[in-house]
């Protein structure tokens, strides 16, 4: 049994556990511009990645089914190219449960924008963590991979590392040929794509991050029922952190992500914070995310 059950035993209510796989993950395709292709390739499609992602074993260890990482894969087709050839954006959402509470915190929200990838109807989606075998399989692979990584880091220090170790694999074997037409693989374009994600997590630099990440989440939210005052300084000083990383490596698509994924809960969090801690707050989070300091004005006034 994985060492997160033991965070998580005050949530269980079943008397008997059932083993079930590791993610939970509803999978969503719009399609509302569709001039060459069959509608029913993506009711078809739809199926085939969420039994991939939720039949797969991804890892040895054993989830029981309110273990399993709850989420959502959004993929709106924007263009078919032809009926077996589509470019999309992918938006990929997941959450954690806290410890004695019914909250789920948020700890994954990522866009991955103008994805081309092919798909012949009834087709299978390959599991990309050895070789690749075609763009959408390597894709999702590598976001299975990264949930669990992004999980695992908010349990342990550092847990997820083996995970972000094999979706960076995976990137390393997209061919030039399929890197060379979807960019997120690859350095070049923009700063905020697939192989800057993997980047950035598996960066020196960025390690004090995820350590903070395991504070914010075992060490803060686990235990905000217990001791609200002591674990809002917590994830104040996880946060710090964060803002300290901010200043060593600024604009990187990790810390986009945090301020991304965590904004309203932080903002939720310290609605009841002393006005220095609320100031604290936002001068670190305005600092990592100015775009939107606007949403952070209620810390500064105090009023939402």
């Amino acid at each position: 049994m994985r060492s997160k059950l033991i965070s998580l035993i005050a949530l269980i209510s079943m008397g008997l556990s059932i083993h079930a796989q590791e993610l939970n993950l509803s999978v969503t395709i719009n399609t509302p511009k569709l001039k060459l292709a069959d509608p029913q390739v993506f009711q078809s499609l739809e199926t085939t990645i969420t039994e991939f992602f939720n039949n797969t074993a991804w890892t040895d260890d054993e989830f029981d089914t309110q273990e399993r990482i709850e989420g959502s894969i959004q993929i709106n087709v924007k263009e078919d190219i032809s009926s077996n050839s589509f470019v999309a954006d992918f938006y990929v959402s997941t959450s954690r449960p806290i410890y004695n509470s019914n909250y789920y915190s948020q700890t994954l929200l990522l866009l991955d924008r103008d994805v081309n990838f092919s798909y012949e109807q009834f087709g299978p989606i390959f599991n990309n963590a050895g070789s690749f075998s075609d763009n959408l399989s390597a894709i999702l692979t590598y976001y299975a991979y990264v949930i669990l990584g992004v999980d695992y880091d908010s349990f342990s220090p550092l847990g997820g590392e083996r995970f972000f170790e094999i979706a960076q694999n995976i990137i390393n074997s997209v061919p030039p040929n399929i890197s060379g037409s979807d960019n997120s693989w690859t350095a070049v374009g923009s700063s905020r794509n697939r192989y800057w994600l993997i980047e950035n997590l598996l960066n020196p630099r960025v390690k004090s991050y995820r350590q903070a990440m395991y504070d914010y989440h075992r060490r803060s939210l686990d235990t905000m029922t217990d001791d609200p005052d002591r674990a809002r300084a917590i994830m104040l000083s996880a946060i710090t952190a964060i803002g300290e990383v901010n200043r060593t490596f600024p604009n990187s698509m990790i810390l986009k992500l945090f301020s991304d994924t965590k904004r309203d809960e932080i903002i939720e969090v310290f609605q009841v914070a002393t006005a220095g801690e609320k100031t604290k707050v936002y001068d670190i989070m305005t600092e990592i995310d100015p775009a939107l300091s606007s949403e952070f004005n209620s810390l500064r006034t105090g009023r939402k």
